[in-house]
């Protein structure tokens, strides 16, 4: 068999623009891989973006996002819009391996011609997102899709970094939750643009949408107040008001006073979160290939040295050799 010729960074935007699905798939593919030709294919995409929707779906493990986002995406298509999704799994932070069920829960979309479906492993980044993750919305988004939903792995508070991808973040939670809503406010809270209470047949979803508020009450909020919905994931009940929630903070974010500035703020989020991944794996790479780190691990281990002392003397050791590269 004839070996495939790889397509260059042009072509596959060209194809990716003239609707080439499978274009799109092997772009995401390379975007997600970091690989020069993902980057270059990204750079050339980025100023078609801007004109989908971008919903970040994240909540506590078992909240049923999965569940909420194929009806979102079954939501979006009764109203003619296309859909592209980015489930995120869960990786392991040694294999980066990943279970990458969603593929197979949200298997009905898979046969809709206006819905593109991609697992993503997290590859153990603990902010819920894979740090290619913008990228390959990006990409979904130049593609020409109406609206771009992003399902973080639901690992809890600390998956914050959705609010660098998307334009509109909704927090989903249980009836029940009451600790888990509490300890909310210390992160979630702060990124999310509308609370879902799913799963709201059970019993004490009232009770959880009046913690909601409470916590909304003490909240620092800017000019978007957060709408408290409650809905019902697995039968679609409370999804079509859910979508208009969604429309009306996008048309926040494209047509008020504050909108120039919602738009700098995302920006601003996702150049210092991309930077800090870069240099995080750029420094450990420099410290493995010198040495420096298995030095100071020894150090540490046996206490001749305190941790910090040792991270400031791996980011000396770094300056160096990036210093002696130039």
């Amino acid at each position: 068999m004839a070996q495939q010729t790889a397509l260059s960074a042009p072509e596959l935007v060209d194809r990716i623009v003239a609707g080439e699905r499978r274009a799109l798939a092997r772009a995401i593919s390379l975007v997600e891989a970091d690989t020069p030709t993902g980057r270059e294919v990204q750079a050339a995409l980025y100023p078609r973006t801007g004109h989908a929707q971008t919903i970040g779906i994240t909540g506590s493990a078992g909240a049923g996002k999965s569940t909420l986002v194929g009806a979102l995406a079954r939501e979006e298509r009764k109203r003619g819009r296309t859909v592209g999704i980015v489930a995120v799994d869960p990786s392991s932070p040694f294999s980066h391996g990943a279970i990458l069920g969603d593929r197979i829960r949200m298997q009905d979309l898979t046969s809709d011609g206006g819905v593109f479906l991609r697992s993503m492993a997290s590859r153990g980044n603990l902010g819920g997102l894979s740090e290619t993750a913008t990228g390959v919305i990006d990409v979904m988004d130049a593609a020409g899709f109406d609206v771009v939903i992003v399902e973080t792995v639901g690992a809890g508070q600390d998956e914050v970094e959705v609010a660098t991808a998307a334009g509109t973040t909704v927090l989903i939670t249980n009836p029940g939750g009451g600790d888990e809503i509490q300890s909310m406010k210390a992160g979630l809270m702060e990124v999310a643009q509308i609370l879902v209470v799913n799963k709201a047949d059970l019993a004490g979803s009232d009770t959880a949408v009046t913690q909601l508020k409470a916590l909304l009450a003490i909240a620092d909020l800017g000019a978007w107040t957060p709408p408290i919905l409650k809905a019902t994931a697995k039968t679609g009940e409370g999804i079509p008001e859910l979508v208009d929630a969604i429309d009306r903070h996008q048309e926040h974010l494209h047509s008020s006073e504050h909108a120039e500035d919602e738009r700098r703020a995302l920006s601003r989020k996702q150049i210092v979160a991309l930077a800090r991944a870069s240099l995080h794996r750029q420094a450990l790479e420099v410290a493995h290939g010198s040495g420096a780190l298995d030095d100071l691990v020894s150090a540490v281990a046996a206490r001749r040295r305190d941790p910090r002392s040792a991270a400031e003397s791996l980011l000396e050791a770094v300056k160096r050799e990036w210093a002696a590269s130039e």
